[in-house]
Order: C-alpha cells, then structure tokens, then sequence
C-alpha cells in the first residue's frame, strides 16, 4: 500500500477546499468463542495448565479429574522469552466458576524476578518492570464455586514498550459436576 494522493479534501469545519494528503487506517476486528481460540506465540509465549489440589496436596491435570464445586485449582503459567523485555503485562482470564483464593493485590517475588499481581472480578493481572530472557512459573489458586458448563479464559502476555511481542494461550471448554 502506498500513499493515497487525495485533491480537493473538503474540510468541513470552515468549507475551504484544499489539495493534500488524506490518511487513514483500516483494521480488521471479529468475535470468536473463547474455546475455538487457537494459542499464538513466538519470541515472547505463554502456557496455561489447570491442577485440581486433593486433600494430600498432591496436584492432577484437570483432563484426568472430574471437577466439583470446592475444589481447590491452581493455574500454572510458564511464560517463555528469548529476550530481555521490560515492562510486560500479563492478563489470565478465569471461568466464571472460579474465585481467587488469594484476592490482596500486591508486589511480588519469585522465579527470580519481582512483579505486581493484581485480582479483578474476571482477571487476574501480573506487571513486570523487567523480565530478562528464560522460562518463568507463576501459580496461583481457585476455588471452585459453581457447577455448569464453562468457558475457561485465556492468558494474555504483551510487553508493553514493543507490542509486536505479544502472545496468548488458546481457550478450553470446564465441565463442573
């Protein structure tokens, strides 16, 4: 695409006509069920796992348990980058079934960097300064507070002084008995 010459623009606030330039911008926006959304990465990636905790403190995949109301759930993110990034935001969706065991926002350390860690009514959100190159685990817990059909959300990672680094996870669909 190149520049589009434009005679005659008509600006309407004073009615002169005057010959220039016109710019403009286009994008493309659709809606797509959380479940069928595909995971995205590359420089900068994300992966989301769901555990159930038993009452031995042993954890299991969801895939291989059948969820109640009052189970205890971790949500695992390992977010892995080939680069030093500085501030980088973190967003993971929760299913509507879940409720934050922890709800205080607050400064954090662990995995070796220091972060904020917020909990809103549908997201929790993590804020790094600085996240030098590697692999990094952040865990945090649910409980299970409803039963139904459920559409799990997905986690979000995105530095926010290069927005080309961004990366998602991909949706499931949670089954509560």
């Amino acid at each position: 695409m190149g520049n589009i010459k434009v005679s005659n623009i008509v600006n309407e606030a004073d009615s002169r006509v005057t010959n220039g330039i016109g710019w403009g911008a286009m994008y493309w926006q659709y809606y797509q069920n959380q479940e069928m959304v595909q995971a995205k990465g590359g420089a900068l990636s994300i992966s989301k796992k769901l555990f159930v905790k038993t009452p031995t403190s042993t954890i299991i995949p969801i895939e291989q348990t059948q969820l109640k109301k009052g189970d205890k759930v971790i949500t695992r993110l390992v977010i892995t980058t080939d680069r030093n990034l500085e501030f980088v935001a973190l967003k993971d969706l929760r299913a509507a079934c879940f409720e934050p065991v922890e709800q205080r926002s607050g400064y954090i350390w662990r995995e070796g960097t220091g972060y904020y860690q917020t909990t809103k009514d549908a997201s929790t959100q993590f804020f790094f300064n600085y996240l030098s190159k590697g692999t990094y685990v952040f865990e945090y817990e649910l409980w299970v507070n409803n039963s139904g059909s459920f559409t799990s959300g997905i986690a979000s990672v995105q530095c926010q002084y290069a927005p080309e680094f961004i990366s998602h996870t991909g949706g499931e669909r949670i089954v509560i008995k």
